[in-house]
């Protein structure tokens, strides 16, 4: 989550405002400590410009 935010320029706080989320859910999906559910995962990826798939698969390549 935190590598599509950054190279779309958003801090954490924006990111949380466009998406209609708290900013510490940010903080907290970004340290793997929360899962979004569907609707915040759709949500995230619209403000970012980038699709759901593309986000879950970034996570999935962190976890290994």
């Amino acid at each position: 989550m935190r590598d599509p935010r950054l190279r779309a320029g958003f801090t954490q706080e924006r990111l949380a405002l466009d998406a209609g989320i708290d900013r510490t859910f940010v903080s907290l999906l970004e340290r793997g400590r929360r899962q979004p559910t569907i609707e915040t995962l759709f949500r995230l990826a619209q403000v970012l410009e980038v699709s759901p798939a593309t986000l879950v698969a970034r996570t999935s390549a962190e976890l290994g």
